[in-house]
């Protein structure tokens, strides 16, 4: 039998953390499996031979872009020409859509079967790129459900594979042990406050964070707060916004998932993290800020009426997003003094929620990546 070789091109950390599960389920399926292609430590751990360092590919912003953009596209004809010349069974690209949609159009047109690992946010904005999708991928595997019925509905074959993140955390969380490992006691309300892991986004969110805590001190004078700093340039960012400010505040490097499991109630910046206080059952305020412009310009293209993933997974507005100007400290404190007293209504279906992403994500992918190539068990047969 053929030795089956696949390629796949990662290019970041969240990245590197999907395609590595993906290969061992791959591997435990197939163990004649060959991985070549682009991806970080955890992928090269895998198996996978990196054809160049995956640092760079990772580029965010748009002036970084611009200036590395020459670098980019030269990298991806040279990348597309080796694989091309490679011949593997599949190609995976796992998210960065930028640059490895093009690249599945470019080995699709050549001949290759091609899939998309994370779906871009095409349900929400610039919906006509679900064309580009149609036209590069043979298939696309979601991480929630609300996506893989929208690309149903545009005729692009799609699996809703589950969440990662579903699978790894508990559907229960022993709250006092965590706070036991955190030093926190057990008979005093804590918040956890997440205003994000990008400098840009501590910039405007983290002072409105700690304004927040300063107006829930008010209201209940015995809760305290944790903080994770997701990185050390972070936390010092942090503490210049503390001086001068008297908070009963912890704070802690990393470990946003103790956080989550010793808080009884959240102050959350949109993104992945709210997916995340989900998983752990707590109750959260939502809150975000961009800048003036970019805020006009997307509330003229999203055709979402959510931002958090709580909210488009529920269908419904489960929990309170506070958006620019509506974000502001008093209505906060107000929102999460509330949850102190009664969050167990706004959580009651984040456990139904928890059930339906635990669908062991990198078995179901690994899964629809064999079936698309015919190279699966029940094909071998």
């Amino acid at each position: 039998m053929k030795r089956l070789r696949i390629a796949l091109v990662a290019g970041e950390a969240s990245g590197d953390i999907l395609g590595a599960g993906l290969m061992r389920s791959i591997a435990a399926v197939r163990p004649d499996v060959e991985f070549i292609g682009v991806g970080g430590a955890r992928m090269e751990a895998a198996g996978l031979t990196s054809l160049f360092p995956m640092e760079r590919l990772s580029v965010m912003g748009l002036v970084e872009v611009i200036g590395r953009l020459p670098e980019l596209l030269s990298r991806r004809r040279r990348l597309a020409a080796t694989l091309i010349e490679a011949q593997p069974d599949v190609f995976i690209g796992i998210d960065a859509p930028d640059f490895n949609l093009g690249l599945e159009r470019t080995l699709r047109q050549a001949g290759l079967r091609t899939v998309h690992y994370v779906s871009p946010s095409v349900w929400a904005w610039r919906q006509k790129r679900v064309l580009k999708m149609r036209a590069a991928c043979d298939l696309v595997l979601t991480l929630f459900p609300f996506e893989a019925r929208f690309y149903e509905s545009h005729g692009v074959p799609v699996r809703f594979v589950g969440h990662p993140l579903a699978d790894d955390v508990p559907l229960t969380i022993d709250r006092a042990e965590a706070r036991d490992q955190l030093g926190l006691p057990t008979d005093e309300p804590v918040v956890a406050l997440m205003p994000g892991s990008r400098e840009g986004e501590v910039a405007r969110l983290g002072t409105l964070f700690l304004e927040t805590a300063e107006r829930l001190r008010a209201l209940r004078p015995g809760v305290r707060f944790v903080l994770p700093c997701a990185n050390p340039q972070r936390r010092e960012q942090i503490e210049a916004m503390l001086a001068h400010r008297e908070l009963p505040l912890m704070l802690l490097d990393g470990r946003s998932h103790d956080a989550l499991a010793a808080c009884d109630a959240v102050l959350i910046a949109s993104g992945t993290a709210t997916l995340e206080a989900l998983l752990f059952k707590r109750p959260m305020v939502v809150a975000y800020r961009v800048a003036p412009l970019t805020y006009r310009i997307l509330r003229r293209l999203v055709r979402s009426p959510f931002v958090s993933l709580p909210n488009l997974l529920a269908g419904t507005p489960l929990v309170p997003e506070l958006l620019q100007e509506a974000a502001q400290p008093d209505e906060m404190a107000s929102l999460l003094a509330g949850l102190l007293h009664g969050g167990e209504v706004q959580t009651e279906r984040f456990d139904e929620i928890h059930r339906m992403l635990r669908r062991g994500a990198s078995d179901e992918a690994a899964a629809g990546v064999l079936e698309l190539i015919g190279a699966n068990d029940a094909a071998r047969a």
